[in-house]
C-alpha cells in the first residue's frame, strides 16, 4: 500500500444518501465496506465526519441562535454520525473506537492523542467526533489537525464529485479537472478545497490532500494502493 496510515474526511451530507436529511442506512453500509476494504489491506485509517446532515452551526446562526451555542449542537450531530458508522463497521467486525473532543464517557472515549495512536497500531479504526472541540471551527479544521496529531500521511477528503475542478462540473460540464494542483495553484485559482483555516493548515504541514468521489465503489482502495483517483493537492 501507498500509505500507511490515512484519514478519512467525510461530509454528514454525505450520509443522507437520497434522502433530505438524517442517515441512510444503506448509504453507511456502504462506506463502512469501503472502509472494510483498506482496513483489511493492512492500512490504518482514522475518519472525520461532518454533522450537516443533522444539524449545522453556521445555518442555526444565521437563523438567529447564538453562534456558540449553534456550534456545540453541531459538534453533538458529529458525534452522533460518529456512533452510527462505528455500529456499521463493527456489523462488518470491524475493531473501531469512537474519540471526541467534548467529553462523553458514556458513549465515546476523550480525544487523548497517544491512546488514539496505540488504537490504529493494533488495526484498530478511530472516529474523531465533536469536531476540535471548540465553536467557529469546521470539521474541516478538525480532521486537518486531527490528521497532523496522529501523523497520517495523507487526509482523503470523500465528495460527491471527482476531483478539483477550475469550475464547478454541476454547473459547466466544460469544467477541467487537475489530477495534480499545489497548495499555491489552489490560493491563486481561488479553488475550494477547504476552508481557510483547514488549508491553510494543511500547508503549513505539508499535510497533502486527496480530492474524490466517495460513491463509486473501489476508489478507497484505489488511492491507498497508489492508483491516480481524484486530485491530489501537495507542494
Amino acid at each position: 500500500m501507498k500509505y500507511k496510515r490515512i484519514l478519512l474526511k467525510l461530509s454528514g451530507e454525505a450520509l443522507m444518501g437520497s434522502n433530505q436529511y438524517g442517515i441512510n442506512p444503506e448509504k453507511l453500509s456502504e462506506y463502512a465496506s469501503e472502509i472494510k476494504n483498506i482496513v483489511d489491506s493492512g492500512v490504518e485509517v482514522a475518519i472525520v465526519i461532518g454533522g450537516g446532515n443533522i444539524f449545522r452551526g453556521v445555518a442555526g446562526a444565521g437563523k438567529g441562535m447564538d453562534r456558540v451555542q449553534a456550534d456545540h449542537m453541531g459538534m453533538l450531530a458529529t458525534i452522533i454520525n460518529g456512533l452510527a458508522l462505528q455500529s456499521a463497521l463493527e456489523n462488518l467486525d470491524v475493531p473501531t473506537r469512537l474519540q471526541t473532543a467534548i467529553a462523553i464517557n458514556e458513549v465515546a472515549e476523550p480525544f487523548i492523542r497517544r491512546r488514539a495512536m496505540r488504537h490504529l497500531e493494533k488495526g484498530r479504526v478511530v472516529i474523531f467526533g465533536g469536531g476540535t472541540g471548540n465553536p467557529y471551527f469546521t470539521t474541516d479544521s478538525a480532521a486537518v489537525l486531527r490528521a497532523i496529531e496522529i501523523e497520517a500521511d495523507v487526509i482523503l477528503k470523500g465528495t460527491r464529485v471527482d476531483g478539483i475542478y477550475n469550475e464547478d462540473p454541476e454547473k459547466n460540464s466544460d469544467a477541467i479537472k487537475f489530477d495534480q494542483i499545489s497548495f499555491a495553484d489552489v490560493l491563486k485559482k481561488g479553488l475550494k478545497v477547504m476552508d481557510t483555516t483547514a488549508f491553510t493548515l494543511s500547508q503549513e504541514n505539508n499535510l497533502p490532500i486527496i480530492v474524490f468521489d466517495i460513491n463509486k465503489k473501489g476508489n478507497l482502495l484505489k488511492i491507498v494502493s497508489g492508483q491516480q483517483v481524484g486530485t491530489t493537492v501537495n507542494l
